[in-house]
């Protein structure tokens, strides 16, 4: 069959995942601009909530041709170096996901292994220490990476924390501007060709029928298009991530910026904090199993360090992803397509993910199945493996209490089963090159909590302990002199990016 070219895109539902979407595609594909249509209704609400991203996004900013600093004002953004743990291993304890590389290899040895072998006989710092952007997390700072041969500085990774509405915001104004149209209204009808149940059109609360080669579904939980017309089915993962609700409120920022996102574990689940320019997002991720919306709402509101901005918002959610994230002619992005609590700070990145996979088999009129058949089984890869690194959390903690009790006690997944063992067994991290965390993520994950593996990797005797311990000290020594260079995160959005005021 000769290639027929998509002529017209409906994306229906706004928020963060449709502009995202309406503004990528419009990027990509100039011949569709015109012909992508965006429906959304200012009555239904976005959740707006998931105000903190992972290091591919700056990839996608820059992707899309758009200032960085802009970005950052516009969005009232701050930088994110990592994600600090507190009381997760156990009450007490506190423990840091940075991002970036950690140390270097040393003659074919991987840091980690040498590491491992020096701390075992208490010969090595704390893990963080020899990561630039732990260090400059726990200290409040930060900056961009600049040219410095063999240094740190030149790899600093990070993500920004962002107003999620205000995003959207941003990107609407971009996608109307190359070409992309905006349609006010609530989809009531969906129409399916009787010959093979694609969508042939969806009929508007006002009458208005829009038809279109390819539907893109930004509707969220509800799934109007991908669940509610096509029936498509969903995975639930409740079995190992039992949380199934969150209030959140933002507040009054009070103090210095810091530039990680905090996590709290809590007797039932944990809480967020999120710094932003004009404010701070906060949220409670519970099990309704075990508490009840008031308690969880009672203990949020009752910690915040400043005054609340408006009243808490209730979420419902199942933890899970759709048996198929496109079917016909239809493809779900976001939470249309799948729900993994912010825990890790993958919900804008699975947007982006879901986005740019489809970029890599954008289908002609002809809807090819084997197009369709790879991108469902890319999609569902990075909603397991991330879905594994995040029941690691559950899983693995030394906490007491029922919930966790009743988290230690279901059975990993299987692929997340070998993981660890492998870690348990000399400390050894394997991942595919599709995953989304790091060997070094997966590092500080299991070494946080508090997994200790038998012995240590025997490539680390290639080492001798002067040459290894040698190595540690001239990274712990370069990390903390680099780090000693960096502005503070308050001085450096003030000099760079501060967002206007008011």
């Amino acid at each position: 069959m000769p290639v027929d070219p998509i002529r017209s895109v409906a994306i229906i539902g706004g928020g963060t995942a449709g502009w995202m979407a309406a503004t990528t595609l419009s990027r990509f594909f100039p011949r569709l601009r015109g012909g992508i249509r965006l429906i959304e209704s200012a009555d239904i609400g976005t959740v707006g909530v998931g105000e903190a991203t992972i290091p591919p996004i700056i990839e996608y900013i820059r992707t899309l041709g758009f200032d960085e600093n802009e970005v950052a004002r516009r969005t009232q953004a701050t930088f994110k170096l990592g994600i600090v743990f507190n009381d997760w291993t156990r009450p007490g304890h506190s423990y840091i996901h940075p991002f970036g590389p950690t140390g270097l290899a040393k003659r074919g040895v991987p840091f980690c292994a040498y590491w491992h072998k020096r701390a075992e006989r208490g010969a090595a710092a704390s893990l963080e220490e020899y990561s630039l952007q732990a260090v400059g997390a726990r200290h409040g700072k930060f900056m961009r990476p600049v040219r410095a041969a063999n240094s740190p500085l030149e790899t600093i990774t990070y993500a920004l924390h962002l107003d999620a509405n205000l995003f959207a915001a941003y990107l609407r104004t971009h996608a109307q501007a190359q070409g992309v149209l905006r349609t006010e209204g609530k989809v009531q009808d969906v129409t399916l060709r009787p010959e093979d149940g694609f969508i042939e059109s969806v009929t508007l609360a006002s009458g208005e029928r829009v038809a279109a080669d390819l539907y893109i579904d930004c509707t969220g939980f509800r799934g109007l298009l991908i669940e509610g017309a096509l029936k498509t089915g969903y995975q639930d993962w409740t079995q190992w991530l039992p949380c199934d609700r969150a209030v959140a409120v933002p507040c009054e920022r009070t103090g210095p910026l810091s530039s990680h996102t905090l996590v709290t574990a809590r007797d039932v689940g944990w809480q967020w904090r999120i710094p932003l320019q004009h404010r701070v997002g906060n949220g409670y991720v519970y099990s309704s199993q075990f508490m009840k919306d008031d308690e969880a709402q009672n203990i949020l509101m009752s910690g915040l360090e400043g005054r609340a901005l408006r009243d808490p918002l209730q979420l419902r959610f199942t933890t899970g992803r759709r048996r198929l994230s496109w079917n016909k002619n239809c493809v779900a992005i976001g939470l249309s397509a799948g729900f993994l609590e912010p825990l890790e700070s993958t919900g804008i990145h699975l947007i982006q993910r879901g986005i740019f996979v489809l970029l890599n088999f954008f289908p002609d009129r002809n809807f090819r199945q084997v197009d369709i058949d790879r991108y469902n089984r890319q999609l569902a890869f990075d909603y397991e493996h991330a879905r594994d690194f995040i029941v690691a959390h559950y899983h693995l903690t030394e906490r007491p209490g029922e919930f966790w009790q009743h988290c230690r006690a279901t059975a990993m997944p299987d692929g997340l089963k070998e993981r660890v063992e492998l870690f348990r067994s000399h400390g050894r991290l394997l991942r595919d090159d599709r995953e989304l965390f790091t060997v070094q993520s997966w590092f500080y994950l299991l070494t946080g909590q508090n997994v200790q593996p038998a012995g240590y990797d025997p490539i680390a005797d290639s080492l001798s302990d002067e040459q290894a311990q040698l190595a540690l000290d001239e990274v712990r020594e370069v990390v903390a002199n680099c780090a000693a260079k960096m502005p503070s995160h308050q001085e450096f959005i003030a000099e760079n990016c501060a967002a206007a005021a008011g």
